[in-house]
């Protein structure tokens, strides 16, 4: 009988300065994927708030799978936010969206030690996001040619 070996989820929370070259290069390299080539969206992602953000992120067999940053109050909102919340595209559909996000508002909550999160959300998300409990807090509007809305999660 053959047995599977089951390999506990390794999450990292880290500065940018605690990133590695190859873990910046790969995350670097999963938001262009997705944002610029699956959505064809071109925009800047390199914005300067990775910068002062913490970027959570979910390694399997040396690649990285899922991520977002975390970013502190006022850097992008004046609250604390989650954005660039990314599953590689093989890894889709194993919750683990979920359980990084619920990891993101842990950390938010009980480490930085914050009760309101942002999240600019894609529209075709919103119901995902409202699972989570964020609530809209605006209508949709264009972002980069993407329908967008602005979302709140409050403890």
């Amino acid at each position: 009988m053959l047995f599977m070996r089951i390999h506990p989820m390794n999450w990292q929370c880290k500065t940018f300065n605690q990133l590695s070259n190859i873990e910046l290069y790969q995350i670097l390299q999963l938001r262009s994927d997705v944002f610029v080539i699956e959505q064809q969206c071109i925009y800047r992602d390199m914005d300067n708030k990775d910068l002062l953000a913490s970027h959570l992120f979910l390694s399997k067999d040396n690649q990285i799978v899922a991520y977002c940053r975390l970013l502190p109050k006022g850097v992008s909102v004046a609250d604390a936010a989650i954005g660039r919340v990314i599953i590689h595209e093989k890894y889709r559909g194993r919750h683990l969206a979920h359980k990084m996000m619920g990891k993101a508002i842990d950390i938010i909550i009980h480490e930085w030690h914050e009760n309101k999160i942002y999240v600019q959300a894609q529209e075709y998300l919103q119901g995902f996001y409202q699972s989570l409990g964020f609530k809209a807090t605006s209508d949709v509007y264009l972002e980069d040619e993407i329908p967008h809305l602005d979302m709140y999660w409050e403890s």
